[in-house]
């Protein structure tokens, strides 16, 4: 029973962190994201976190996101957690797909098909404002489930461009270890 226990403790011990390099990993993505949307305005980007980094999407120099990448990550060390959310981030779909979905059981609830029709009016008017509340649940979730701005000892260890069949790719490594000196070297340097 203890090695059991012990095992339990030592698997939830090790989610939690894979979790939270994930959690932080999806804010610095979102708030590379930022950075990069500054720069290039009409860039059309995307990006999407695990727990060893994220990856780009997008036809942009790979200096230009390494750099973005270090701002990002100072900027939400400095207390701007607001670049930690995005509002293209697939939180605020599920949270909209959640809510229609929610309306829709709700106004076709009932017995029989003739009162199910009767209700479409009904379903009608609740779609815009579960539409509405999505991007406020979106937003929420994204604060208290799927990112979090601290940063603590987090690095970014390489920035590595890759094109294949013509779409661009950009993989940013992370390692949540001991921080570098400023100066370090940091592995894999971007290419442009």
């Amino acid at each position: 029973m203890r090695a059991m226990s012990s095992a339990l403790q030592i698997t939830g011990a090790l989610l939690a962190q894979l979790l939270q390099a994930l959690r932080r990993n999806h804010a610095l993505e979102h708030a590379t994201l930022h950075v990069l949307a500054q720069q290039f305005p009409h860039a059309m980007l995307a990006g999407r976190a695990d727990a060893r980094g994220f990856v780009l999407y997008g036809s942009v120099p790979g200096a230009a996101v390494q750099a973005a990448a270090h701002s990002a990550l100072q900027r939400l060390r400095s207390g701007e957690q607001q670049l930690a959310l995005h509002p293209n981030c697939g939180t605020n779909l599920v949270a909209a797909g959640l809510l229609a979905a929610l309306a829709a059981r709700v106004a076709t609830a009932g017995s029989g098909r003739l009162a199910r029709l009767l209700r479409i009016p009904l379903l009608a008017g609740l779609l815009p404002l579960a539409l509405l509340a999505a991007r406020p649940l979106g937003y929420a979730a994204q604060r208290s489930l799927t990112t979090s701005s601290a940063m603590g000892a987090l690095r970014i260890v390489s920035v590595t461009r890759t094109e294949r069949a013509g779409q661009v790719r950009h993989r940013v490594q992370t390692h949540a270890g001991a921080a570098l000196p400023e100066n370090a070297p940091v592995g894999n340097e971007a290419q442009s």
